[in-house]
């Protein structure tokens, strides 16, 4: 029989979860396991996957009672028989640890993010015999607060494929002629959420501020999201800011960067875009809040700063901003740093480590 696995994630969105579970899925594929995953028929994860070698099964769960889910999965467990079954999303943790059992086949839970555990899912994470897995040691301390005995919460890096991420030599010139940026220009950049716990009015504050103090700096933001006519509103008329809004290329316009910036005043469990910034050689700032000082090497690859502050943020930008040798020092280590997180060494490790 072959080494065959099975990895449930069935919602349409494409949140860190979802591209999580693309990037692990590709990597497992890739290290010779015969991979399987069922997913939202019309998802992101679907969309990402299709032409990878990854065999897609298809269902939904609208929550854990759901039985077009449920007989999704049984219909995949029956026919495939794998020797691992791994879920991304607590609203299939209870399925799939009943399928789990049912089969005999061990079972390994992903936790993604810092939200309060129902009485349930924390029995479950508690007692029932499966490997918890939390994508960064911030959370998996943050899991054992909430009442999980620490033996059970293990922790395996967020994967990345490191090589997909550095932008073509030509993007800069490309993207940069697009905005109509002079060629000295500091360009600071923010990459997701268009949301305020991410620190987006912060930094918009922070730009302008730096702005004055030097107007070579100017802002660029990708993403979008739930504040996003807010922040369009507050940005109008502000020619040093370029909004870019959702790309499905984001990792070009890494390369029209000079720094990334992830001002989050609410806890992230990790700062994924700072380690695909560092990828692409770009010098970082991140909020010392929550995974992000996981994801880079202060004062290495960036600069860590105090979540919420303003000032500290204006400086920040303005300091490193003006000084090339410093920012061309941190990009040029950053790619080493990130190597942590390749997807292939995350992905052979997860196998060693789980694998029956």
């Amino acid at each position: 029989m072959a080494d065959r696995l099975l990895w449930v994630g069935t919602n349409p969105g494409g949140g860190g979860t979802e591209t999580h579970m693309i990037t692990f899925l590709r990597a497992l594929a890739t290290a010779g396991i015969e991979t399987h995953a069922l997913v939202h028929p019309h998802g992101k994860i679907a969309k990402a996957l299709a032409r990878t070698e990854v065999r897609l099964w298809h269902g939904t769960f609208r929550n854990s009672a759901d039985p077009n889910g449920f007989l999704a999965l049984h219909r995949a467990m029956r026919k495939l028989q794998p020797q691992l079954l791994v879920g991304s999303f607590s609203k299939e943790y209870w399925p799939l640890a009943l399928a789990s059992r049912t089969y005999g086949v061990p079972l390994v839970l992903f936790r993604h993010m810092d939200l309060g555990l129902r009485p349930s899912t924390r029995w479950l994470l508690s007692r029932w015999p499966l490997r918890l897995v939390a994508i960064s040691q911030y959370l998996q301390g943050r899991l054992v607060a909430r009442g999980i005995p620490a033996p059970r919460v293990e922790y395996v890096p967020n994967p990345l494929f490191v090589e997909e991420l550095v932008p073509a030599p030509a993007a800069r010139n490309v993207l940069r002629t697009r905005l109509g940026l002079a060629e000295d220009t500091v360009l600071v950049g923010f990459v997701g959420a268009w949301h305020r716990g991410k620190g987006v009015f912060l930094l918009a504050d922070a730009l302008d501020q730096a702005h004055a103090q030097d107007p070579r700096i100017h802002g660029l933001w990708i993403g979008g999201g739930a504040h996003e006519t807010q922040l369009r509103e507050r940005l109008a008329a502000r020619p040093w800011h370029h909004l870019v809004g959702w790309s499905d290329q984001v990792y070009p316009w890494y390369g029209a960067m000079d720094l990334l910036a992830l001002p989050s005043i609410e806890p992230d469990t990790f700062g994924r875009v700072l380690v695909e910034a560092q990828a692409a050689a770009l010098p970082v700032l991140g909020a010392a809040m929550g995974g992000i000082p996981e994801a880079f090497a202060p004062e290495q690859t960036g600069r860590l700063l105090p979540a919420g502050e303003v000032a500290a943020w204006r400086e920040g930008i303005v300091s490193v901003a003006g000084d090339p040798d410093l920012r061309a020092r941190w990009g040029a280590a950053g790619p080493q740093f990130v190597q942590r997180f390749a997807a292939p060494r995350v992905a052979q490790d997860f196998l060693t480590q789980f694998w029956p």
